[in-house]
């Protein structure tokens, strides 16, 4: 779990890197049972980032008794998160960002909140948990931050593509003032961030792919005020840690069979910008 230092880190910088947060074994027992998972590849979709690319994920609601519902859901997941909320956690949805070698596209410089805001949620009191299943870096379209800049607020979004973007001039604006960074990862680490960070990722030109897993995660007194594609307050059944293995180890033909799909053509969180 995370320390008293992160938990500061997290609230001055809007983030912080959790260095081999899941050990060996736990990252290649998900690594192997995503790559190998048929569902996974058949539930895949791809957004388009506007500069030619496209991103492929597959996104999911509440978590199932697999692999990917006993990461979101092992203690030192939770409870990290429930300590940077300083609120009950629930699971919003997690998602397998799958960054192809030479193809996987990027993403445009976002908030998570400037999505999120359209599904009636009144505060940015919210998580995202984001997992190296393969290294990434610089050439494979590493995560880039830029530090402090959820003390700014909430940001105009406009859709490009099939994604929404920070509006850009402003975006310039704040680059000029906070640090840029590349945030290299490997296999196991963790970032979480707020989700007012602003982020983003250059297309994989690489030969190596770069997959991760997020888990993002509201708090239970930020309910949402109405209803969406993502689920109001839903209580997580919190699962030891010891979890990971012994599910990993058991399964790794079809780990998603009972994982709550979202269909892409529900996903409204960009498309509601476009108005």
């Amino acid at each position: 779990m995370i320390d008293e230092n992160q938990i500061s880190q997290f609230h001055a910088d809007g983030y912080v890197h959790a260095k081999s947060f899941f050990d060996a074994e736990e990252i290649d027992l998900l690594r192997r049972s995503a790559k190998e998972d048929r569902t996974l590849d058949n539930k895949s979709y791809g957004k388009e980032d506007g500069e030619g690319g496209t991103v492929r994920l597959s996104l999911w609601n509440h978590p199932g008794q697999g692999i990917y519902g006993t990461i979101a859901r092992c203690e030192k997941l939770v409870h990290s998160v429930q300590a940077l909320l300083d609120d009950e956690p629930y699971h919003y949805h997690s998602k397998m960002i799958m960054k192809d070698p030479k193809i996987g596209g990027a993403w445009t410089w976002h908030q998570d909140y400037g999505y999120w805001y359209q599904n009636g949620i009144l505060t940015p009191n919210m998580v995202s948990a984001f997992i190296a299943v393969d290294p990434a870096t610089r050439e494979n379209g590493c995560l880039q931050v830029i530090r402090s800049s959820h003390l700014c607020g909430r940001i105009e979004h406009i859709l490009t593509g099939d994604q929404a973007g920070a509006d850009t001039e402003r975006v310039d604006e704040i680059l000029k003032r906070m640090e840029h960074l590349y945030v290299e990862m490997d296999p196991g680490d963790v970032l979480f961030f707020h989700s007012n960070l602003l982020h983003r990722s250059d297309r994989n030109r690489s030969d190596n792919p770069r997959w991760s897993m997020i888990c993002c995660y509201n708090s239970k007194k930020n309910d949402p005020y109405k209803e969406s594609h993502h689920p109001r307050y839903t209580p997580l059944e919190v699962v030891p840690d010891s979890r990971i293995k012994e599910v990993g180890i058991k399964r790794f033909e079809d780990d998603s069979s009972d994982v709550a799909w979202l269909d892409p053509a529900e996903d409204e969180s960009a498309k509601s910008l476009d108005s």
